[in-house]
């Protein structure tokens, strides 16, 4: 079935996800009967381009290699400004499903929330990687997906393609979940690693994460656990049910942690990680991103570097742990196919 898609935000995660279309196209036809004719494309920095009949992927991505604009496009297209606002788009364009990729705003979670509004107001489909919407407007847009049966999917927001949300829907489905908790920051695990293994002090641990890409020059927002709430809010919100903000989780980074902190929990058998922690307390969800010292038995004890994982805790089947990437440029690209796919699978054009 052919699905014409609107991919709003063409830097890592949009390349990342243009890539593996193009690659998986013949397994994506022939096995999901899932074919993606990807007409729109609109990025702040790279401009636009409208190519009704589809755009030729490989072309596109040779000319974004090179450094060129989407414009750049040598296939057919529209003429076209060189930037279109994307409301104008989501509104003119007729299409079955928007990928939205933009940067993440936690505090507002605009541009991208109006974007996605406008999306399932003019009966598209949509699949975000953004926190910021899933985060703060996670119950309002399902709802409005809903009136409009349409689908608001956000597997990207966790665990980048890790399937946090598709386990919790499908190979999960029937548990009561009484309890999620994991190492939703690969910044911070990875310099918690360091420090351990490497007997590293903190400010040396960062600047490796630094230096390797995992830490931006202003790390803030992994090192004081603000990405981990924004994620532990989604978890709260999209599997739990509750109806929480990120300034109701109760937050404390690593940036405080000490060589000798880490060295003598060591000593004694455990092991500090930052834990993201969400769970029913008397019919009441809490929320927590806190350092905790782990008692090696843990799976999440194991989990070092930049890797992810993540605990249910279920009534039926017990603890189970789901471990992957983070981030990624293809990791989280295909976090967007997976929606897609959900989408296809479950018949609604």
């Amino acid at each position: 079935m052919e699905y014409q898609i609107i991919l709003i935000g063409c830097g890592t995660v949009g390349q990342g996800f243009l890539e593996i279309l193009d690659r998986k196209a013949e397994l994506l036809r022939d096995v999901y009967k899932f074919e993606p004719k990807v007409i729109a494309i609109t990025d702040m920095l790279k401009g636009s381009l409208l190519a009704p009949d589809g755009i030729q992927l490989k072309k596109l991505l040779e000319v974004l290699k090179a450094g060129k604009k989407l414009n750049d496009y040598p296939g057919p297209k529209e003429k076209t400004e060189d930037y279109l606002d994307p409301i104008d788009l989501i509104e003119q364009v007729e299409a079955d499903i928007l990928a939205e990729v933009t940067y993440t705003d936690i505090k507002t979670g605009e541009p991208a929330t109006s974007y996605i509004k406008k999306a399932l107001r003019t009966g598209k489909h949509v699949v975000t990687s953004n926190k910021g919407p899933a985060a703060l407007h996670y119950h309002e847009l399902k709802e409005l997906a809903h009136l409009n049966q349409r689908h608001f999917r956000i597997e990207g927001t966790v665990m980048s393609g890790t399937p946090v949300f598709h386990l919790f829907e499908t190979g999960l489905a029937g548990n009561e979940i009484r309890e999620v908790k994991g190492i939703l920051n690969g910044t911070t695990n990875f310099i918690l690693s360091q420090m351990e293994l490497e007997e590293m002090e903190y400010d040396e641990a960062l600047k490796l994460a630094q230096e390797l890409g995992y830490a931006e020059a202003d790390p803030t927002a992994d090192v004081e656990g603000f990405d981990a709430v924004a994620k532990v809010v989604i978890l709260a919100n999209a599997i739990m049910r509750g109806k929480i903000k990120p300034d109701e989780v109760n937050r404390q980074g690593i940036s405080t942690l000490r060589k000798q902190q880490i060295i003598e929990a060591r000593e004694a058998g455990l092991r500090y990680k930052l834990i993201a922690r969400v769970k029913k307390v008397n019919n009441h969800i809490e929320a927590s991103v806190t350092p905790e010292k782990l008692p090696l038995t843990d799976p999440l004890a194991g989990v070092m570097g930049a890797q992810n994982a993540l605990t249910f805790d279920t009534d039926l089947l017990g603890k189970v742990t789901i471990q992957g990437a983070g981030a990624g440029r293809l990791e989280t690209g295909f976090s967007i196919l997976s929606d897609m796919l959900a989408i296809s699978k479950s018949g609604k054009n």
